[in-house]
């Protein structure tokens, strides 16, 4: 396609541009037919007004605009204002009447459209309202402390009510609708992302938010809004709710905030290779012109996806005559996880199991089967890679190595704690209710303490091949750290524990502790672990 010219100078309009390019295609172009085609198409002034609109919001979003005012209540109430000084057409009216609906302004009343009457159109759970028991959703307000309200805007009845002292009367008609049986506060949610109302701008009225950290356990108290739930932090001594996104209206919005999130986690998985599981470690040489040591059957693709917003959750106890939950550990090569596993099997050998691999090469002299690895042929380690057996497998100088669900089993099944050591996007597949996996996140500590303790400290490369152990080099470092904040950024969500191991002692009590509570404590756990 030749360069297109914009003709007289950068004053030249959009449209103008566009107009012209038929002309410069023409010779291009096969036959009349498309030609009448594209001068259609770019004569058309519609086009031009949607191009310069995009043009104009890019500019305007590269100001960093802040808000006018901070309450979209009264931000709306201006611009109705300014609306209404205009003369009326039907694109003024529409936006008007959006302006008045309760989710602009934030009220928990509003006017019922087809009656005119003042209407509740929300109880916060927990309130003084809703504990007075005496207003319901649908109720008509007709007066606020003797003050009729019928011929009143909902923000100048809320206006009333904020200059208002001491006690408030109301005069209501009660709604006729029947109440519905709901499970209000029977349901609870663990948060997989941190939620601050001041600083979303969608939310009908940020006083009345709930703000809340990934990991949180909310008690929902209401549904009945399809955006907007009411919860309450689990275990709060403070009653009333406070409004959240709902699962669906979080989803949407993000979402739509994906393709940019996992082109990111693209170009960081396409700059690393994270895939090698920590029993078969790689040297840098090697990690340079080989393949993923294993690879999962889902995609990164698959995995990021997903949109982590809610998990519904229930109270959960280890029953003396139940296997042990599976243990998942998660980090980045050379944060100190083997050394970690290793201490904890030493601890107890009656206590704590690891899985045996499976591999296709060779059994050399003093390996026994079923002992370092279980041997298989290829023909039969790539049936079960079909019949979906491994965790992991990969394959590594033209043998297959894998982990499979069996070798899980067979350590429950012995009444042991099963250690399993994977990478991190396996573990949402093993969330399930036969394993109940408790996820603990090895985090490195910072650059600086990593130049510090591991400095006399040496990398396993691979223990397949009999290669030393070589130092850890500034590049080791960086590339730790990196992984680690990949890891936390894409699966957080998943950890049910986070522990820095910058002490290798203190780390591991930490671990020793957490593996005691365990054994006896209640957590919670989605609620499709407690039904078979």
């Amino acid at each position: 396609m030749p360069a297109l010219s914009n003709g007289s100078g950068s004053d030249t309009g959009l449209y103008e541009l566009l107009a012209a390019l038929p002309a410069q295609l023409q010779p291009h172009v096969d036959s009349q037919e498309d030609l009448t085609f594209l001068w259609d198409m770019f004569g058309e002034k519609s086009l031009h007004s949607l191009v310069k609109i995009h043009e104009k919001l890019h500019y305007f979003e590269k100001q960093s605009p802040v808000p006018i005012l901070h309450g979209a209540a009264a931000l709306a109430d201006d611009l109705a204002e300014e609306l209404q000084s205009k003369p009326l057409n039907t694109e003024i009216g529409e936006l008007l009447k959006l302006l008045s609906k309760p989710n602009i302004k934030g009220a928990t009343i509003k006017r019922d459209e087809l009656t005119g009457a003042i209407v509740v159109a929300r109880i916060m759970q927990g309130g003084a309202a809703d504990r007075s028991g005496l207003i319901h959703i649908g109720d008509e307000l007709r007066e606020v402390n003797g003050i009729p309200v019928d011929d009143k805007k909902p923000e100048e009845i809320i206006q009333i009510l904020a200059q208002s002292q001491g006690a408030i009367t109301f005069k209501i008609i009660p709604s006729i609708k029947e109440e519905t049986s709901t499970i209000e506060g029977k349901m609870f949610m663990k948060s997989l992302f941190d939620y601050d109302p001041t600083e979303d701008k969608a939310i009908p009225c940020k006083e009345a938010g709930l703000s809340f950290r990934k990991g949180d356990i909310l008690q929902i108290m209401s549904q009945d809004d399809a955006t907007w739930w009411q919860a309450r932090h689990e275990g709060d001594s403070n009653p009333r709710a406070g409004l959240i996104p709902s699962k669906h209206f979080q989803e949407r919005r993000f979402a739509l905030k994906r393709p940019e999130v996992h082109m990111q986690q693209l170009k960081i998985s396409n700059r690393k290779s994270s895939g090698f599981r920590r029993s078969f470690r790689l040297s840098r040489k090697d990690r340079k012109t080989n393949k993923s040591m294993y690879e999962c059957k889902k995609s990164d693709q698959y995995d990021t996806a997903d949109v982590p917003t809610y998990e519904e959750v229930a109270p959960y106890r280890r029953q003396p005559n139940e296997k042990y939950r599976l243990v998942v550990l998660v980090g980045p090569v050379g944060v100190g996880l083997n050394e970690l596993k290793r201490k904890l099997l030493i601890s107890n050998t009656q206590h704590y199991g690891v899985t045996v691999p499976h591999t296709t090469r060779a059994r050399r002299g003093q390996e026994s089967d079923g002992v370092e690895y279980i041997f298989i042929s290829k023909h039969l380690f790539e049936t079960d890679v079909q019949n979906n057996k491994f965790i992991e497998y990969g394959e590594y100088k033209n043998n297959y190595y894998g982990t499979s669900i069996d070798s899980v089993r067979s350590v429950l099944t012995k009444n042991k704690v099963c250690l399993l050591d994977v990478q991190p996007h396996t573990v949402k597949h093993l969330r399930t209710l036969e394993f109940k996996p408790f996820v603990i996140f090895i985090k490195p500590p910072s650059l600086e303490r990593l130049r510090e303790t591991r400095k006399n400290a040496k990398i396993i490369s691979s223990k397949d091949e009999k290669v030393a152990a070589k130092p850890f080099t500034e590049e080791d470092f960086q590339e730790m750290i990196k992984s680690a904040q990949m890891m936390e950024s894409q699966y957080g969500h998943l950890f049910d524990k986070v522990i820095v191991n910058d002490d290798l002692t203190t780390a591991y009590n930490e671990l020793k502790t957490t593996f005691d509570k365990l054994e006896t404590e209640t957590f919670w756990v989605p609620v499709s672990w407690l039904h078979s």
